[in-house]
Parts: C-alpha cells; sequence; structure tokens
C-alpha cells in the first residue's frame, strides 16, 4: 500500500503515528471485503468511536450535507440530539438497509439492554454500480456485523477495501483514505483524523498538492465513456477528535470538509452525495442516552473556546486532503462487472508531474 507521504508529496502538518483516524484514541475500523465471481465488488466499512467495549457512550457530533444525492442514516436524531452511538457504517447505495439491520443484529448480541431502548444507527454510501453488481443481494447483515468485529485501532487499509471496494475517485480507482493531524491546545495536544469513502471527482478535476495533473492524465479513461457524468458515485468523510467539543463545534468541523476535497480538485457534481459526519470523544458520560433514572441532574461540558477552534479547521482540510490522495494511492487497477476496467492512478507519471522523486 502506497501512501502520499512516503512519496514525499510536499503535505502540510503534523500527523499522528499511524495518520489515520485511529489515532484519535478508542476509535477502530473494520472491513468485511467481497470480491466474487465477476461482478461483486463491494463490501462494508465499520468505524466505532469508543470502540467496543464502550460503544453506547454517546459522543458529541454534527453532520453536513454539502449535496444531498446521497443517503446517511440516523441524521435526523443526531441534530435533534447532537449526539452519537453505535457503530457507524459505509458500503454502497443498495446496501443500506441490510447494514442498518445488521447495526441492530450486532448490538443485540453484544448488549441486549442497549438493544431493548430503541437504535438509529448511522449507515451512509456511495454508488459502486460501475464495478459491482449493485441490485445483487450480495451485502447482507451478517457483512454488517462481521465488519464491526472486525474493528481494530492501528493502522488502516486503505484503497480497494470494506465499503470502499468498487469506489473511483477522479476517474481512477478509488476507495478508502485516511490521514490525521496533532494539533496543540495550550499545553494539551489533541488529535484529528479523517476517513473518506472516496468515489467522486472527474478525471479533468484532479488536483494534487496545488498541481492540476488531472488535465495531463486524461489519456486511459475507461469511465468517461459510461453513462454516468463524470463526477459521479459520491463522497463519505467522517472526521473524529479527542479534543472537547460541543455538538455546534462538530458541525463546524463537519462544513470545512468540503474546504479539503477542493484541495484536490473536485467542484461538487450534481450527482455526487456528498455527506460529512464529525464527532468528538472527549466528555465521555455528558451527554446521556437511554431512559431516565434515578434522581434529575446536570451534566456539564468541557469544550474548546469558538475562538480557538482555526487550528482545529486546519487539521481538517489538511487530513481530508491527504486521505483522498491515500485513497486514491492505495488502490490498485480493479475490472469488475461486464468486464468494466477501472485503472489505478499511474504514480510514476503523477511524480514527473508534480516534479517529486521518492
Amino acid at each position: 500500500m502506497t501512501r502520499a507521504r512516503e512519496l514525499g508529496l510536499p503535505l502540510p502538518g503534523r500527523t499522528g503515528p499511524d495518520n489515520a483516524i485511529t489515532d484519535v484514541p478508542g476509535v477502530e475500523v473494520g472491513y468485511t471485503t467481497l470480491i466474487e465471481g465477476e461482478s461483486v465488488r463491494t463490501g462494508v466499512t465499520a468505524l466505532l468511536p469508543r470502540g467496543r467495549a464502550d460503544f453506547e457512550v454517546p459522543c458529541a457530533a454534527g453532520w453536513f450535507s454539502l449535496n444531498g444525492n446521497g443517503e446517511m442514516t440516523g441524521t435526523s436524531w443526531l441534530s435533534e440530539t447532537g449526539s452519537l452511538r453505535l457503530p457507524v457504517l459505509i458500503t454502497n447505495t443498495h446496501a443500506v438497509g441490510t447494514c442498518h439491520r445488521g447495526v441492530v443484529d450486532w448490538v443485540a448480541r453484544e448488549k441486549p439492554e442497549v438493544a431493548a431502548e430503541w437504535l438509529l444507527p448511522v449507515v451512509a454510501e456511495t454508488w459502486d454500480g460501475y464495478l459491482n453488481d449493485i441490485n445483487g443481494p450480495h451485502i447482507r447483515p451478517e457483512h454488517a456485523v462481521a465488519a464491526i468485529d472486525a474493528a481494530r485501532p492501528g493502522p488502516v487499509a486503505e484503497g480497494s477495501v470494506g465499503g470502499g471496494t468498487g469506489m473511483n475517485c477522479y476517474g481512477f480507482k478509488g476507495g478508502n483514505g485516511t490521514s490525521s493531524r496533532l494539533v496543540d491546545h495550550g499545553a494539551d495536544t489533541y488529535t484529528v483524523g479523517a476517513f473518506v469513502q472516496a468515489n467522486f471527482g472527474a478525471r479533468k478535476e484532479l488536483t494534487v498538492c496545488g498541481v492540476p495533473v488531472g488535465r495531463s492524465l486524461t489519456d486511459d479513461d475507461p469511465m468517461d465513456r459510461h453513462e454516468s457524468p463524470a463526477g459521479a458515485g459520491s463522497v463519505i468523510v467522517v472526521i473524529a477528535t479527542d479534543a472537547p467539543l460541543l455538538p455546534l463545534q462538530c458541525t463546524a468541523l463537519a462544513r470545512r470538509v468540503p474546504l479539503g476535497l477542493a484541495r484536490t480538485g473536485t467542484t461538487g457534481s450534481h450527482f455526487s452525495g456528498d455527506i460529512f459526519l464529525a464527532f468528538s470523544t472527549g466528555n465521555p458520560g455528558a451527554l446521556t442516552s437511554g431512559f431516565p433514572a434515578g434522581e434529575p441532574g446536570y451534566e456539564t461540558m468541557r469544550f474548546i473556546p469558538w475562538n480557538r477552534l482555526d487550528v482545529f479547521y486546519e487539521a481538517v482540510v489538511e487530513a481530508v486532503e491527504e486521505a483522498v490522495l491515500n485513497a486514491l494511492l492505495g488502490a490498485e487497477t480493479m475490472i469488475g462487472r461486464e468486464g468494466r476496467r477501472s485503472p489505478a492512478i499511474p504514480v510514476s507519471r503523477l511524480l514527473d508531474l508534480l516534479g517529486v522523486r521518492g
């Protein structure tokens, strides 16, 4: 797996040890990848904000839709309460329902008392129908359960794995990518992590480290001949941080995601569902969930002052840009249904265009 920094790309910012969303303490990522026969190229990605043991403990959270031609379930309740709990799943457009069911099944197995109340999981999607038989019932609830069971901290696989298996980005093979940034706040250091399921952008738009390389890479673009408009497909981004934030501050982080995507060239296609989630693992226990019990009381939240958030916004923008590049560089050429081909980005040509040699 090739990563942008390993190639010597001049990317700003100080990363965490794995340069991944899992650098945020407690965050875990797992995958189920389905590559079967000539037509199945799909999967499921699971992100656990507080890991397996504390999955039901709410996090402050917010979300933002740049373009609503997509789906992220659970956002009505998230907007109502400013809180997120349960595993977050990302998959293909027509597998949202089965993955939703899979989260319910997993919670009922792990902690039946939590499932006995009510569950409104967050499940998001992008469209993999160019390479994958998206209308087939290939993803089942047990695949969602397996992705959650596989979730771990540490290094995160990128490219054509999990929900990103059949995805494309800027006319090249895309998929999953991740990156992180360390942010100092007084004597404390916090982590901001980004995870993208990248399935967006037209070839001519691609920009890497400020250089419009896509204009010089317009050959070998089989998707340009496909019936879908260039740039269609969607992108889901999840932002995580251990900095203590209010729900509206998490929303503010989610609203900065498009600035990081724009650094890679996209102008935001009408046919691309661009939806973003941000959560904070700070203030554990400060946001109640479930039915009330005991004496009424109060909650207290510690949070970064609004006038000190600029460094966190910067971290989001930088990490999102790098995560998209890691998704592109981590993917290999794939052939899927009806012999359709998605080429990997030509790394040597890219480095020549950038004047970089790793």
